[in-house]
């Protein structure tokens, strides 16, 4: 399919075009943006992004499609996944890795599955057999690097249901392995890796407005990522208790210790996973600590 030719560069202020993925990852992301302090939303039935930052334009695209769009120029940035970049074959510009989904803050797998009571124990058996997927042709070089033929038809979906009944065997994607469990499946072999990415063209990576304005977007949602499941705690500490305080928080980040107005009293910070607070607070308050305050996180830059 011939490419399409980049959108011609505004004459007056300059825009950065964003693809931004629909469907099952939309919410997160836009939740990740606004936590990186960028407010999108999308007026009923539109795939335009309405956003607080006048020098961005977003498009409401499939993550499938993104890639391609990047590569051709027809967007100068887009988030979408590692796997739909390779199955793209996208010639883009990697700028920031953003390691979430749409259920866990995990990096999901294409995994090669079959029916529990499938006599395939590995890919070698698929030799001859037929695969169904979304993702066909990183699946072939998946087959072609184990030496085996085997027939991959594009699934449109449903692609659990599909195995014995269609095909032998398929490759989906999963977080949890839920779906599969409830579907009787049984997990072969990883076929991918994935997750999310920031990503942008190669002529807008040559336009210095556009690389700073790309790199700002990628170092704030990463910052953003960074601060998922943590929050801040502040707490007053006497002198006589600061070494058994101090000994209960986490040792990864070091408190940030500062003397108060009165005499022999010390203020403590610190970041820590959230899921640590209930288990904490107590402990910090019968160790001598008070005035213990605790507040959410949206952004954490290391």
């Amino acid at each position: 399919m011939a490419k399409r030719k980049a959108s011609p560069k505004r004459l007056d202020s300059p825009i950065l075009t964003l693809g931004l993925p629909k469907g099952s990852l939309q919410e997160f992301t836009f939740l990740l943006l606004k936590k990186a302090g960028f407010e999108f939303s999308v007026p009923s039935r539109s795939y335009y992004v309405t956003s607080d930052d006048p020098e961005i334009r977003g498009l409401l695209i499939r993550a499938q499609e993104i890639a391609r769009y990047v590569d051709e120029g027809v967007l100068d940035a887009g988030i979408t996944g590692v796997d739909w970049i390779k199955e793209n074959g996208a010639k883009v510009r990697p700028v920031a890795d953003l390691v979430y989904a749409k259920s866990t803050m995990r990096k999901p797998r294409w995994v090669l599955c079959v029916p529990e009571s499938s006599p395939i124990q590995s890919v070698q058996d698929l030799e001859g057999k037929r695969i169904a997927t979304e993702i066909v042709g990183v699946t072939k070089q998946y087959l072609r690097r184990h030496g085996v033929k085997a027939e991959v038809e594009f699934s449109w979906g449903a692609t659990e249901i599909k195995a014995p009944e269609f095909v032998d065997a398929i490759v989906e994607i999963t977080e949890t392995g839920s779906s599969l469990r409830a579907n009787n499946l049984r997990v072969i072999d990883t076929v991918l890796e994935t997750w999310n990415q920031l990503i942008a063209g190669r002529e807008a990576w040559k336009d210095s407005w556009k690389r700073e304005k790309i790199e700002n977007v990628a170092m704030l949602l990463v910052a953003a990522i960074a601060a998922q499941g943590k929050v801040g705690l502040k707490l007053n500490v006497e002198k006589k208790n600061l070494k058994a305080v101090s000994s209960l928080l986490p040792s990864l980040r070091a408190p940030t210790i500062s003397h108060l107005g009165d005499a022999g009293w010390y203020a403590l910070e610190v970041i820590i996973e959230e899921t640590e607070v209930k288990r904490l607070i107590p402990a910090l308050r019968r160790a001598g600590a008070r005035g213990i305050i605790e507040y959410p996180l949206n952004k954490v830059i290391y």
